[in-house]
């Protein structure tokens, strides 16, 4: 389930954000949502489409988290 809200935020992020030029770059749009996955504490894993669009090519995949086990 957390894999799936994963992918809709970066999804959304992905496709609401925008870039001077047009952002049609797909290096750009990788790096991007790259540096994002990164910042929330993920890794980018290929989705195993191949569709020309970082943001539906790829997954932000978080490991570890939340936990409900207390201190």
């Amino acid at each position: 389930m957390r894999l799936v809200l994963a992918i809709a935020a970066v999804s959304t992020l992905a496709a609401c954000a925008s870039m001077p030029g047009g952002g049609n770059d797909y290096e750009a749009k990788f790096t991007r949502l790259s540096d994002q996955c990164k910042a929330r504490g993920g890794v980018l894993t290929p989705t195993g489409a191949n569709r020309g669009e970082p943001q539906i090519d790829y997954a932000c995949t978080i490991h570890g988290g939340a936990t409900r086990i207390g201190d």
